[in-house]
């Protein structure tokens, strides 16, 4: 059987105008270049008597945003996390993340309890660039699908 669908056929490849980043309410968010969302996983390793062959089981899971945001005016991001230093207690954000088909269809997952976690750009200015600000987070609930993408 052929297949009609290959990975390879442009029509269907998406690409970064086909994304944006909302927040809970479905409120677009900051103007941000680059969004991604990686699962880190750490597997625990045995080996049983009899077998040279080293095994793993599934562990603990890790669930990390990054984005890099061009700044055009402060947004809630920038105060939230301003207030949150000078009061010491950290932000929690709720996100969605969607990619949108040319057929009507959307990828759109939520990421809840959201923190910051690593690197923060309070201010990045380099001459002759766009100021861009960097974001690392950390998701301490599982990413929730709420809707996939088809083709067709």
């Amino acid at each position: 059987m052929i297949n009609t669908r290959a990975a390879g056929d442009a029509r269907h490849a998406r690409t970064g105008k086909d994304g944006a980043l909302y927040n809970e309410d479905g409120v677009l968010l900051a103007t941000v270049e680059s969004f991604q969302a990686q699962a880190s996983y750490s597997n625990a390793k045995y080996s049983v008597l009899g077998n040279a062959q080293e095994l793993e089981t599934a562990n603990t899971f890790g669930i990390t945003l990054t984005m890099s945001q061009i700044v055009v005016e402060d947004d809630e991001f920038i105060v939230e996390l301003m207030e949150a230093m000078e009061t010491q207690t950290m932000p929690v954000w709720n996100f969605q993340g969607v990619l949108t088909g040319r057929n009507g269809s959307e990828e759109r997952v939520t990421y809840r309890e959201v923190v910051p976690s690593g690197s923060i750009d309070i201010q990045n200015i380099t001459t002759g660039d766009v100021i861009k600000r960097s974001w690392s987070f950390f998701v301490n609930r599982p990413p929730k699908l709420q809707s996939k993408l088809t083709v067709g």
